[in-house]
């Protein structure tokens, strides 16, 4: 089994970015496992391709099954943030990748693919898998494979835009939007946002928020300046690594309440999701508590 569990992160990694649920996703791997224990080892010739299949297809079944809670959902609806680093070991090139197709603006994009071409989609651009073994996973022909993830390549490139600033200045730019929200200084922070800038809202029906995006630069930027101002004083806020990118935290009183992450590109940004619905949270809440503190030090809190 501890072989077995060398696939973990993969497996989660599928499962959850077909999902968007990293509790149903840690749930999914969980019961595949337990399938893989129950199975006939001997008709198992590679354990990765016959988790794999399990977890495409359960990850299928599940996004079915919950089609109709997605229609009937109060809101915007987020994916599950969750707290990412890079790996020891891990190159460059691999977290640039990995902090793509991590990132919520970038699962939100996959929500608009049906779940076969979500699957082909991320199985082959993501996880470099043949299309003849997407073919026996998701039981369909190699050429209906392609055509699956050519219509998904299409509309992902239509809107996707790659990651374009270093990590560095993602966070520098996180600490200037919060201070500029926090001063109310509306000149500097409208410099901060892009024209046509875009902001989310995930509150599920259980926790106050819009029920509908908001764009325009000096609409965002109020808003937020606002919003900031009603902030408790005995709220903590810090910085960390959410969802492959520096994001904004709020923690009081052992609780999370709620977690902001920033679309950045060309130095300006273009989005900003927010998620405030408890559900959503407890997956991170629970990352965070398995840390000796939930902010590892003073540099991640912001003043």
């Amino acid at each position: 089994m501890d072989q077995i569990q060398t696939y973990q992160p993969l497996l989660f990694s599928i499962a959850y970015r077909m999902t968007g649920y990293a509790s149903q996703a840690e749930d999914i791997v969980q019961d595949a496992y337990l399938r893989y224990q129950q199975a006939d080892r001997a008709a198992v010739q590679s354990p990765k391709a016959y988790l794999t299949t399990i977890v495409t297809n359960l990850s299928l079944n599940y996004l079915k099954s919950a089609h109709a809670q997605r229609e009937e959902y109060i809101g915007v609806w987020l994916p599950e943030p969750i707290l990412t680093a890079l790996p020891e070991g891990e190159s460059l090139e691999e977290a640039y990748e990995q902090q793509e197709t991590i990132s919520l603006a970038f699962l939100v994009l996959l929500e608009a693919l049906t779940p076969p071409e979500r699957a082909v989609f991320l199985l082959h651009e993501v996880f470099d898998y043949s299309f003849a073994e997407i073919a026996e996973i998701i039981e369909k022909t190699p050429e209906n494979c392609r055509q699956l993830f050519h219509r998904a390549k299409s509309h992902v490139a239509e809107k996707r835009h790659r990651v374009s600033v270093e990590s560095a200045n993602q966070r520098q730019l996180t600490e200037s939007f919060v201070a500029a929200c926090k001063s109310g200084d509306l000149a500097t922070l409208t410099k901060l946002l892009a024209s046509d800038v875009t902001t989310w809202a995930d509150g599920g029906g259980k926790v106050r928020a819009s029920l509908y995006p908001i764009s325009g630069q000096e609409l965002v930027a109020k808003r937020f300046i606002s919003a900031m101002h009603r902030v408790p004083a005995d709220n903590v806020l810090f910085i960390e690594e959410i969802n492959g990118a520096p994001a904004i935290l709020s923690w009081s009183d052992g609780h999370l309440n709620w977690v902001q992450t920033l679309d950045i590109r060309d130095n300006v940004i273009v989005g900003l999701h927010t998620l405030l619905n408890p559900d959503k949270l407890a997956f991170l809440q629970r990352q965070l508590e398995s840390r000796p503190e939930p902010f590892l030090s003073s540099s991640h809190v912001l003043p």
